[in-house]
């Protein structure tokens, strides 16, 4: 079969590799780019988009409930599956339409079938409607993002339970929901999935939740669930899943003890997406865990050959994922621009965020500096009092003696917003005193920032 040649192959449409094949594309390079399935990737399709979409109706079914508290006087409000579903599909469809049509107008060639490597920035495609392509780039990017991982538990797999891509498609609303894992992805659709009226426990065998998070503030998640309904165990194993008769679904613990489901979501982190490319074909070196091997430059061990996103080993966010684009844009062009020392924020989205940015005081104390640390309830920011939600808390710590901000932390209503101004202060090295002194709009949340900044402690 002939070879196809182009000035570049992406292997895999998500948000570095879509983007990336869409500028060099409409820079007038030829430019082809295979996706399995997912039109716009992941984010998109089953993750990030679609997850958002049902939080904020989850979100809004919270307002509606402390309707009173807010002088409001109404019907019943609830949530239902097929209502939640159409919501849901349309954000998702929406912008899927968006990603083709913006496809199709860089005038790359989109590719829809199973790559597999068959030599250097080579592959061969399955393609979804019958034969086959083989297709090579002078410079070939893999970006084919991760999945759910299901751990090694006797019976899951044979139980029919959910993962995160799947839970979206449930045609009902499970009067019991039991999530396993504590992670930002279990404890999203936990805090959701209580607010829609099922009765949810989340099981994991660590001690905390949200494990990268410093423990106060996992214990102020762990009491904010607690305070929606769910049920929280921690340092409790899942050793056998059963599917019952009757259809209901059995998690049996360590201890002896049993729960009882009508639906078990696993939420243990993702895998990357490798096996079936068979990147040994390309001398493409994989890491211990299988994710594509990469250096500072998103370099891959094959000449020409980079890789991106989730399946380089990226911070799982697409928002990582597009830097991962502007790495690649620049080192494809020739220059020299590294991954090393990136600020990525990230953000959990529950009945309200939870930001952070930077370092927490255990690894800013871990690497040597000297800090100062701030704190603020949130009930006393006055935006969060005329919201009506006041649960929540607000930590930055501080380099002492240069006033750096080396991190901060930032639980309640709008949270993930105001994080990029504290990041963008610390992108620009300002002290916290900038921040504090900051001239901010009365009354929105970022206002807090004021009064955070102004409640710095000793070193």
């Amino acid at each position: 079969m002939a070879v196809e040649d182009f000035d570049l192959l992406v292997v895999g449409g998500g948000k570095a590799g879509k983007t990336l094949a869409m500028d060099r594309a409409r820079g007038g390079l030829r430019v082809a780019m295979v996706e399995r399935e997912m039109i716009g990737g992941s984010c998109i399709n089953v993750a990030c988009i679609p997850t958002k979409a049902l939080v904020a109706s989850a979100r809004a079914l919270r307002t509606f409930d402390r309707g009173r508290a807010l002088g409001l006087i109404g019907g019943e409000v609830r949530a239902d599956a097929d209502s939640l579903r159409e919501h849901k599909n349309d954000v998702v469809q929406g912008m899927v339409a968006i990603n083709r049509e913006q496809f199709r107008d860089s005038g790359m060639d989109l590719v829809i079938g199973q790559a597999r490597f068959v030599a250097e920035r080579t592959v061969e495609i399955a393609l979804e409607g019958g034969g086959t392509r083989v297709l090579r780039g002078a410079d070939t990017v893999i970006n084919t993002g991760t999945r759910p991982r299901i751990p090694d538990i006797p019976g899951l797999a044979q139980a029919g339970v959910l993962v995160s891509d799947t839970l979206l498609e449930l045609r009902r609303l499970p009067d019991r929901l039991v999530v396993i894992g504590a992670g930002p992805i279990g404890l999203e659709f936990a805090d959701m999935f209580a607010a829609f009226g099922s009765d949810v426990t989340v099981v994991a065998g660590r001690q905390q939740l949200l494990p990268r998070e410093e423990p106060e503030f996992a214990d102020a998640v762990h009491q904010l669930l607690s305070d929606h309904g769910v049920t929280v165990l921690l340092g409790r194993e899942v050793t056998r899943v059963t599917r019952e008769a009757d259809g209901a679904v059995a998690v049996s613990l360590a201890d002896g003890s049993l729960l009882h489901g009508d639906d078990v979501l696993v939420a243990v982190g993702r895998t990357p997406v490798t096996e079936a490319l068979e990147p040994d074909r390309a001398n493409v070196a994989l890491t211990g865990d299988g994710f594509i091997e990469v250096d500072e430059y998103l370099a891959t061990s094959a000449p020409h050959t980079w890789a991106a996103g989730d399946v380089a080993g990226t911070t799982q966010f697409t928002h990582a994922s597009l830097d991962d684009y502007r790495v690649l844009k620049t080192n494809l062009a020739g220059g020299r621009r590294s991954t090393r020392d990136r600020l990525i924020p990230r953000t959990t989205f529950l009945s309200f965020d939870l930001a952070h940015v930077g370092l927490t005081e255990e690894q800013a104390r871990a690497r040597g500096h000297a800090v100062r640390i701030a704190r603020l309830p949130v009930a006393a920011i006055p935006r969060a009092r005329t919201m009506g939600e006041t649960y929540g808390l607000w930590k930055a710590v501080i380099e002492a003696g240069t006033g750096r901000i080396l991190g901060v932390t930032l639980l309640g209503p709008e949270s993930g917003e105001t994080l990029a101004t504290v990041q963008t202060a610390m992108i620009a090295g300002l002290p916290y005193t900038a921040l504090r002194d900051m001239v901010i709009t009365h009354p929105t949340m970022t206002e807090g920032l004021n009064m955070l900044f102004s409640a710095v402690g000793p070193a």
